[in-house]
């Protein structure tokens, strides 16, 4: 077949200026852009820009208080009492790209945004954006429109105190039908509260604060009847910790590098658990199993350090790093670190020593009782995997190389688990493949709540999701960013739900903390006439669609997503896909919940049903 050939001239280069390339990739400078119904959604990068910002100011010892406002119309306001941007300064440091104070180290050592680009995408990914900077009496504003300034207003006196204030509303033309979450915004702030101890942060009227830093993470994060023993806080120069064990499966991880919460983890994070290993075992002289000492850890880890080098412009996985021009190498700091801080504590606290040993013999014990099990139920998953006819694959995985994917696909990586051959039909032939994959349930998953990890390998179907996932050993090999449930929306799709859930949550939680688990929301009904058609997610829709149609609608009822054809189902699962997000709230007391959903038919949840059923009367013959 000839190949047909194209001109390359001087006409095919294109240079654009910085808020049309910021403008024309976004995922270039926050990643995936979504529309706020995941806590990664560019929405909250962009926040996130602007709030390094404040904090910088804060870290460099000027002001105590920052304030962040949310409306309704998807504005967003955040004002610090820092030292403020240099008057004469604020138009280009918010529109003029590699402009900013964070270049001379001797401003700012120790700095997440070192890049100068983080208010300059905001701005040019903002449909309209407002800064104002206040400095001894006088104050200095400029608006732009999607990263062009339309009105500079003269230097002004003022009273207000010294600091900047940004507002911004993110671009329905980047971000679609965008929303912010309440409940991701607070998340964020908290994580800026126990980096900054001592910083008070007014999120919408209410306080956040931390006294203890890191400790008040855990302690919020957990409940204190899963703790085995009272939370290890250590502080030292550039760096913190706190850790403890609990009953879950699974290890939890919170880690942060100059108040970045790097949720992909990264160097600091993996060199310190090689120094948590290694310290436990010559503290007890012991060789125990990494995965025993590791096994149920609950920890935050900060630190910070010179010039960090990220994986990607959204900073969620540290790279390369320098702990100063003449430091150490960042696992030999955590090492020394925890060899002198964790060892000196554990030999001081006997008790709390003892308990932790105790963890650590109950996880290998519990781990040499499913050996064989595991190896057995491994084997045959490997041969599954040959001819997985469960999985349908796709191209492109989360835990990629970053050179070998572009991280946007990465991000977008999902995996479908539905119900069926028929549902798993239609969404087959409707998916992405570069990013989409399918894996099939064969009826209704086992109710796994009270078992223990043993049935994850007794049960083939257990067995060969969690190995379609990869996080038999945690998520670090996770294969798609988002793992999608995708049931009927009737009784038994619910019910089937209802057991994924259980499953994930009760083996598998870090998934959720981390939001990866998501539920796909797909029409309920499809109203149309000859020239439209309206797909409704719920019944306010399908009357809404009514009206429109004004005249005589034809209505369908989906029943299952085995009736939703391929062609229509590749509108729900494409760029307009509809995900709710599974929440794992820190006050949720997740035995209490499982046990109240998913145990035996518990005196509490009887009651509840018999209070809240509802009887209709029959119609009369």
């Amino acid at each position: 077949m000839s190949k047909q050939k194209v001109n390359y001239t001087e006409e095919n280069i294109i240079s654009l200026d910085w808020k049309e390339h910021i403008r024309l990739r976004p995922g270039m400078y926050i990643g995936k852009l979504g529309d706020g119904a995941a806590a990664d959604d560019g929405i909250y990068v962009l926040l996130k820009e602007v709030l390094d910002n404040s904090i910088d100011e804060y870290v460099m010892g000027f002001g105590r208080e920052i304030v962040v406002n949310m409306e309704k119309d998807g504005r967003i306001e955040v004002r610090d009492y820092g030292r403020g941007i240099p008057l004469g300064k604020v138009v280009e440091c918010v529109s003029k790209i590699n402009t900013g104070g964070k270049y001379d180290s001797k401003a700012f050592k120790k700095s997440v945004g070192l890049n100068g680009v983080g208010t300059k995408a905001v701005n040019a990914l903002s449909r309209r954006f407002v800064v104002k900077s206040v400095r001894d009496g006088k104050m200095k504003v400029a608006e732009f429109e999607r990263g062009e300034k339309v009105k500079e207003h003269r230097l002004a006196k003022t009273s207000e105190p010294n600091g900047t204030a940004v507002i911004f509303w993110p671009d329905d033309e980047i971000f679609g039908d965008y929303r912010f979450r309440k409940e991701f915004i607070e998340d964020q702030l908290w994580n800026y509260a126990y980096l900054n101890a001592g910083l008070k942060i007014r999120f919408n009227g209410k306080l956040i604060h931390s006294r203890h830093g890191l400790r008040d993470l855990l302690e919020r994060k957990t409940s204190s009847e899963q703790l085995r023993y009272p939370i290890i806080h250590l502080k030292g120069q550039d760096v913190e910790v706190a850790l403890t064990h609990g009953q879950h499966y699974g290890e939890q991880y919170y880690s942060f590098v100059n108040g970045q919460y790097t949720t992909q983890g990264g160097t600091h994070l993996n060199a310190f658990k090689e120094a948590l290993v290694k310290t436990v075992r010559e503290f007890y002289n012991k060789n125990y199993d990494a995965r025993d000492v590791r096994a149920s850890v609950i920890a935050a880890v900060s630190v910070r350090v010179e010039d960090p080098v990220f994986e990607s412009q959204t900073k969620t996985k540290l790279g390369s790093v320098d702990m100063g021009p003449e430091g150490p190498s960042i696992r030999a700091f955590m090492t020394d670190f925890l060899k002198r801080e964790l060892d000196n504590f554990l030999h001081k606290n006997k008790e709390v020593a003892q308990a932790l040993q105790k963890r650590i013999l109950q996880s290998e014990r519990e781990r040499k009782e499913i050996a064989g099990i595991k190896k057995l139920a491994n084997q045959r998953a490997k041969k599954a995997n040959l001819h997985n006819k469960k999985l349908r694959d796709c191209r492109i995985h989360f835990n990629d190389g970053s050179r070998s994917s572009k991280e946007e696909d990465r991000l977008r990586t999902t995996i479908f688990i539905t119900e069926g051959d028929s549902a798993s039909g239609s969404i087959t032939k409707a998916r992405d493949v570069q990013t989409q994959a399918v894996f099939s349930l064969r009826g209704k998953p086992l109710n796994c709540y009270g078992l223990t990890r043993k049935v994850v390998y007794q049960n083939e179907e257990f067995n060969l999701l969690q190995h379609a996932l990869n996080i038999e050993d945690g998520l670090d090999g996770l294969r798609y960013n988002r793992v999608v449930i995708a049931t009927d929306a009737d009784v038994d799709g619910m019910h089937i739900r209802l057991l994924l859930l259980t499953f994930f949550l009760q083996f598998f939680p870090d998934l959720v903390r981390e939001g990866h688990l998501y539920i796909l929301e797909t029409p309920l009904f499809r109203v149309r006439d000859k020239q439209q058609t309206f797909y409704c997610y719920n019944e306010s829709e399908k009357e809404e669609a009514v009206k429109n149609l004004k005249g005589k609608a034809e209505i369908t009822r989906f029943k299952g997503l085995g009736e939703i054809s391929p062609s229509e189902f590749g509108d729900f699962i494409g760029e307009n896909i509809r995900l709710e997000p599974v929440l794992l709230r820190e006050n949720t007391k997740l035995d209490e919940v499982l046990a109240y959903y998913m145990g035996k038919n518990t005196p509490a949840r009887q009651t509840f049903i018999i209070e809240n059923l509802k009887l209709e009367a029959a119609a009369a013959l």
